[in-house]
């Protein structure tokens, strides 16, 4: 179905003064708020006009569509009177073969030309002046210029019908306590159009130096502000010409008519952003590179319900001292964003059994694994080399079961020179080429103080266990990469994030708190909660319209909230079970069935089966 708004004929002294006089009725608008919607123009020969209306449509986000004229008829919205002092700066831009040929004050001398043409209408951002000032922010006139700078992304608008470009962005410092007030301020003016697409390192986007945009003139980024982008309809030149037409006309950069068209939006619209499901809220998930992520207010609120259900202490050993708020959302939103994940898991705590493994660890290890499959991301599971039979075997086992949908590659790492780590991390050792951008330890080992690694009991176990810590601690050091520990004791890979609550908390914690710190720290009562919790966080993020259209730009159409792929790799009460008797069976030799199959020392019919049942009631609750 076509969502195209025919022009309504106008007066042909309208027509003229927008097309033939040399003082055409269009001004320079990214200063100004209020009034008549300005939008910027693309006229293409009339064969094209089909084509360019799906590519807008396509990509809604730099490029929305008001409307577009007639074929071979010259119709134009009402403009409003507005006054200009600087008419005899050129207004359109000509594209002969996608190469800009001619900055026009007038398309007069092309008036047998533009009978074949149709001319586009396309909604500008401008209006984000009106937020600036609702949060108590003045627009930042750049060196006395008018027209806010813009910068060419290497992020790709979806390709429809030869019509391919980058995305083009504006950029606004912001002050990082404004932040949150200011994307929702933008979005309650401006719908979707007003909700940014990047918040934090322009280099990100592949923007390498914002004193020098593309179009326009640069605003400079104060110590304590954020770069923050908003897609721009400047992304229609560079569609333009990348078509290499033969003929196009454009709005000049910073130039608009006005118009009272308003957005036109097809059936898959994301909701309204005044809508409880559309209120975004800005989150911070890396520093370096600096980095924040939104989300809707609800779905937010639904993660920081499952972060209180996994938090509950069944074996009363005081884990709810080392709870850190919002752990499970930050470590939930960097995932998201995450295109290669490394998980780990496996703590040998029985040494006297053969295999000595946990049966806590695996099942979350494998459930949040699942999922990632299920979001199309690379994801490798890294143990111990004695133990890695028994994983590959149990990682098979998962598939044959439906449980993964296709096979893990299961990793080993042993140390050895100093180089190893980033050897395992990086291609080429390059820490700019990042093989993995996020480690995960679900109920790992984690290496204490001295070196060595501990049971709850203070027994050593070092001899076990494979230094993958050291992993988490290159990690630290190569931009890109974030970590996240799952732990329900302390001495977790990762837990040294909250190590002073552990040594303070949790018994033997002066002994066995682990050392090493991950990014975010995710406290379970159960290990294997925390990983089922992250899947969930990631269904309900990737199930949020706001979180979505950040994820993809505001590019390409959106994705089906709540997939069906997605729903079936879920975590679920019967595949937990399916885990825990595969965990079961490869960890304690002799158990057949499901008799006695607990995890954690818990039995699974009873807390464990009512936890993931929990877990799932809020994730789907009016999806």
């Amino acid at each position: 179905m076509t969502f195209t708004r025919h022009l309504k004929s106008c007066p042909l002294s309208a027509i003229r003064s927008f097309i033939l006089r040399k003082k055409p009725n269009i001004r320079n608008m990214s200063g100004m708020a209020g009034g008549l919607r300005p939008a910027s123009i693309v006229a293409l020969h009339r064969s094209l006009a089909p084509a360019f209306e799906k590519f807008c449509q396509a990509n809604s986000g730099p490029l929305p569509l008001l409307g577009r004229s007639e074929p071979g008829k010259w119709t134009l919205p009402a403009l409003g009177a507005v006054s200009d002092t600087r008419m005899d700066r050129p207004q359109f831009r000509k594209y002969e073969f996608g190469a800009c040929t001619g900055s026009l004050t007038s398309l007069e001398e092309y008036l047998e030309q533009l009978k074949d043409m149709v001319t586009f209408f396309l909604g500008c951002s401008f209006s984000l002046e009106g937020a600036l000032e609702k949060v108590g922010l003045l627009g930042r006139d750049p060196a006395g210029h008018g027209h806010v700078g813009a910068y060419k992304t290497t992020v790709p608008c979806a390709t429809i019908a030869g019509f391919c470009c980058p995305l083009v962005v504006t950029m606004r410092p912001i002050p990082k306590d404004k932040l949150e007030g200011l994307v929702q301020a933008s979005c309650s003016m401006m719908g979707e159009q007003g909700q940014p697409i990047h918040i934090g390192d322009p280099e990100m986007l592949g923007i390498r130096d914002l004193s020098k945009p593309d179009y326009g003139h640069a605003v400079v980024c104060e110590p304590g502000e954020v770069p923050v982008f908003w897609p721009s309809p400047l992304t229609s030149l560079e569609a333009v010409s990348s078509y290499k037409t033969p003929l196009a006309f454009t709005s000049a950069p910073g130039c608009t008519v006005m118009t009272h068209l308003e957005d036109l939006k097809g059936p898959e619209a994301p909701a309204s952003c005044l809508t409880p499901e559309g209120i975004p809220e800005v989150v911070p998930i890396s520093q370096d590179p600096l980095h924040y992520s939104i989300a809707s207010a609800s779905a937010v609120q639904k993660i920081r319900e499952l972060e209180t259900i996994i938090g509950i202490d069944p074996g009363n050993r005081g884990v709810g001292h080392l709870l850190c708020k919002d752990e499970l959302l930050r470590a939930s939103l960097s995932l998201s964003h995450a295109r290669s994940v490394l998980i780990t898991t496996g703590f040998p705590t029985h040494f006297n059994h053969e295999p000595p493994e946990e049966t806590d660890g695996p099942p979350g290890a494998i459930a949040l694994a699942a999922f990632l499959q299920a979001l199309e991301k690379g994801v490798s599971l890294i143990v111990d080399q004695r133990a890695w039979s028994l994983f590959q075997k149990l990682v098979e086992e998962a598939v044959e079961r439906g449980v993964l949908k296709t096979q893990l590659p299961v990793l080993t790492y042993q140390g050895g020179s100093a180089g190893a780590a980033r050897a395992l991390l990086c291609d080429d050792r390059d820490p700019k080429s990042p093989r993995f951008d996020h480690l995960v330890a679900i109920e790992r080992t984690g290496r204490a103080a001295d070196g060595n690694y501990y049971n709850a009991r203070k027994m050593n176990i070092k001899h076990l266990v494979d230094p993958i810590d050291d992993l988490f601690l290159a990690a630290q050091k190569i931009p890109g990469i974030s970590s996240t520990g799952v732990g329900d004791g302390g001495n977790e890979l990762g837990m040294g994030k909250v190590k002073e609550a552990v040594k303070s908390h949790i018994r033997n914690g002066d002994v066995i708190a682990c050392d090493v710190e991950a990014d975010f720290a995710v406290i379970a009562g159960v290990s294997t909660w925390g990983g089922c919790a992250l899947a969930c966080a990631l269904y309900i993020l990737n199930s949020c319209e706001v979180h979505g259209r950040y994820l993809r730009k505001a590019t390409g159409p959106p994705r089906a909230a709540g997939a069906q792929n997605w729903t079936e790799a879920l975590p679920s009460v019967s595949k937990e079970k399916t885990l825990g008797i595969l965990v079961q069976h490869k960890v304690r030799s002799g158990v057949s069935g499901n008799v006695g199959m607990e995890v954690d020392g818990l039995p699974f019919h009873g807390t464990h089966a009512q936890m993931i049942q929990k877990l799932l009631d809020v994730t789907m609750v009016h999806m």
